[in-house]
Order: structure tokens, then sequence, then C-alpha cells
């Protein structure tokens, strides 16, 4: 029997444990029933306490103070050590049925989805091809005001492309807090950002050399000015856009957590990813429900 889950993944401040607790409360008001599963070390407060939680096993602060390691190391130290005792997943996630939604809110140290190859262990457990048999995506949260700065925004991209290919899962992509966005940019120039079109770098870059003066022979070569002004940082925004442009995998779904519409569309995302409608039994209609063909 099939699982169903949600890794809820982004860099820090993105807005993960919000979107969390807004998924639930939606579940809960719509009778589904879910399963919060807490894999933040360091996490403090909750909006809905998790039914299971990695500071059960270890916490940060007891790795930091113990081992004196710093708040990174002290992470990876945490995730070694549950990679070590996934038993600890196994035996309270085995028993669900596939009428749970597993949500799992996870740290927002990047390096996690980027490089380090903790994750991919972990969603191999999780997953299908594991013991759990949990049908998995990801959704990976960036924050919206990261479009005020196109250069950031593109950034954010590439890191969300480079979790889609470590992790090599279905990914739903999010641009979270669009309430704090609303007023400063219109819909027209925010879906180029939904749907990354990279002529928005091309634009801003073209935009500055027109108004930038040339660099003086004078000024320091080394200097902070002249390595992130000069063409030099503009060929690499182009070029990290070019290749988001070229493997064309990254798009965005607008989440507001204040708007119940909103948090309903981004759910009806995560549900295709992993199949959970196609999975549901038919249930017998009652007798209010059923037709008279007599």
């Amino acid at each position: 029997m099939s699982k169903f889950g949600v890794l809820v993944m982004g860099p820090a401040g993105a807005g993960k444990t919000t979107f969390c607790a807004s998924l639930i409360q939606h579940l809960q008001n719509n009778r589904r029933s879910c399963f919060y599963v807490n894999l933040d070390p360091a996490a403090e407060t909750f909006a809905f306490e998790p039914d299971l939680d990695i500071r059960d096993l270890i916490t940060l602060e007891d790795v930091m103070e113990e081992l004196g390691l710093g708040p990174n190391g002290g992470l990876m130290y945490c995730f070694e050590f549950l990679l070590q005792n996934l038993d600890f997943l196994t035996q309270a996630l085995d028993p669900l049925s596939d009428e749970y939604l597993i949500i799992f809110d996870m740290p927002g140290q990047i390096e996690l989805y980027t490089h380090v190859p903790l994750l991919p262990s972990l969603v191999q457990h999780l997953s299908r091809a594991g013991p759990l048999n949990i049908s998995l995506c990801a959704a990976y949260l960036l924050e919206s005001t990261f479009v005020v700065d196109k250069a950031k925004f593109f950034a954010g991209t590439l890191s969300a492309m480079s979790a889609m290919i470590m992790l090599e899962m279905p990914h739903v992509n999010i641009l979270s807090k669009m309430d704090q966005v609303k007023g400063m940019i219109g819909k027209k120039e925010l879906k180029r950002f939904t749907a990354v079109d990279i002529q928005l770098l091309h634009e801003d870059t073209t935009a500055e050399e027109e108004v930038t003066p040339a660099p003086s022979s004078s000024r320091d070569p080394l200097s902070s000015e002249s390595l992130f002004s000069g063409g030099s940082f503009k060929r690499l925004n182009r070029a990290v856009g070019q290749l988001i442009d070229d493997f064309s995998m990254v798009s965005f779904l607008k989440l507001d957590v204040q708007d119940e519409d909103s948090i309903a569309s981004v759910l009806s995302y995560i549900d295709d990813a992993i199949q959970f409608h196609e999975a549901q039994e038919p249930r017998e209609p009652n007798d209010a429900q059923e037709l008279d063909f007599e």
C-alpha cells in the first residue's frame, strides 16, 4: 500500500513552517487526514504540534553544546544521526494508511538541497524505492520579495533547479508571501517571474549598461564596486539565466497563506504530483445521492 507525502523545502525565511500550518488547517477544514513531521532540529514554535518531531531524537542545541559545532555543522550532524536511526521514522510512518498526507517540514540550510548527499539518502528511504513506499514530491518555497531584485530571483531559481536535479523527484516550486508584493508588481510582469522569463534579466542588465558610466582606469580592479558593477558580473548573471532557460525545468506557483483558494490551488498541484486522488478508492454514495433509474 502506497503512502503520500510532501517535503516542504526552501531557504531560511521562505515561510515553510507557516505554509505547513496553513496546509494542515486547510486539510482539516476539508476533512482530510494529515500527519505532520518536523525534521528541523532547530525549530522552536509551531502553530500545530508535530505528530513526529526530530527533536525527540536529537536537537541542534544539544549537538552544538556537546560537540562544539556551529549551526551548519550541527545540522549536518543531526541529519547524519537521523540516517543512522531511520527506525525513528519507520516505526511512526509505517502504520499510516493511504488516506494520510504526510507533511515533512524541512530545515532552511540551503546546502541540504544543493550539494550535500544527506537528503537524497533520506528521500530514498522514504520513497517508493525504500521500505516506507511513500509517493513523494517536494514543495520548494522561494520568497516572492526576490522578484524585486531580479539577479537575486534568478539565484534563488538556480537553487530550486539544483534541488530538482539532486533529489530526482517531482517538484512543485512556489513563490511564497505573495501578500508582500501586492502593489509592487503588476500581474503581467509577475507572470514572467512565475514562468521564469530570462528576458527579464537581460532587460535589467541592458538598462543598467545604458545608465552606468564606463569604469575609470583609476578604480581599484579588486574593489567590490568594480567586481559587482562591471561587465563580468552582468555576464555571469546572463550565463545563470541562460542555464535556467536551457533546462526549462523551473516555474513557480503563487502562494498567499491568507487566501484559502491559493492554498487549495497549491495543494491540487501537490496531489497531482503524488497521484493522491488516483489511489483513493471510490466511496459508496449515500441514499440521498443515489439516482432512481426506475
